[in-house]
């Protein structure tokens, strides 16, 4: 039952309110009495930084049940106006219900999950950000935000399975955060990661930002069958990167 739920998480770069976040709004729809709610932002990283928190939460015996809510409203700071970037943001939205206990066999575990501050890295600061007041969505440094996110997604990927005693062979799925295909492509390449294993929604959606890749598993979970390994990893402004590991039991 939604009620039953003790944590709460709303992870966002894009907020409409700081203080009465998506989180609380759903706690006081569904009287959600007994929760703790707060909101996460690490830009594109926002969803794993959650998915690390929960796992915390779940460790450390602090919470049971908890609802992740990950949305981003691009639109509302994007100028299609800009050159450089303006094309490129979506808007999009996932919730997730992560317990636990299992409550039936296709239940996906999460095996792993890591995150990462790279605010010491090249352009971090100023590659990418959003100034409400001023001018708003911006990415004047995407060249930079290239370099790194091929790097960083592609070591995080590669460091998730082995640690966990896989190869990526044994991949049976990658999704990567949803910035651009040749991100991706890229990626793919330096892991041999074969085409056909890379899920993606860019070419639908747009970069929806930290929801991106919870998505896309969300948009393909009916593909998804047991014994299924698949390993999303993300990369966002800031910088900010993660990735996460999951089982289909």
């Amino acid at each position: 039952k939604i009620e039953d739920i003790d944590l709460i998480i709303f992870a966002s770069y894009t907020p409409s309110d700081t203080i009465v976040t998506t989180g609380h709004y759903v706690q006081g729809k569904y009287n959600i009495s007994n929760a703790k709610v707060f909101f996460v932002s690490s830009a594109c990283s926002s969803g794993l930084n959650a998915i690390e928190i929960i796992y915390s939460f779940f460790t450390s015996q602090i919470a049971e049940k908890a609802l992740l809510i990950c949305a981003d409203r691009n639109s509302t700071y994007s100028d299609d106006t800009d050159c450089v970037s303006g094309h490129l943001w979506g808007d999009g939205a996932t919730a997730y219900f992560f317990s636990t206990e299992s409550y039936s066999e296709k239940d996906p575990q999460i095996i792993d999950v890591t995150t990462q501050g790279l605010g010491h890295i090249g352009l971090a600061s100023r590659a990418v950000y959003l100034n409400p007041k001023e001018d708003g969505l911006k990415m004047p440094h995407g060249k930079d935000v290239f370099i790194q996110a091929c790097t960083y997604m592609a070591q995080n990927t590669k460091d998730i399975v082995e640690i966990n005693g896989y190869s990526l062979d044994d991949l049976t799925f990658f999704i990567g955060h949803q910035a651009n295909m040749r991100i991706l492509k890229n990626v793919a390449k330096q892991l041999a990661i074969p085409e056909e294993k890379v899920l993606t929604n860019i070419q639908e959606l747009g970069n929806t930002g930290s929801t991106g890749a919870l998505l896309v598993l969300a948009q393909n979970i009916k593909k998804i069958a047991r014994g299924d390994l698949i390993c999303i990893s993300v990369f966002g402004g800031g910088y900010s990167a993660g990735s996460c590991l999951i089982k289909i039991p």
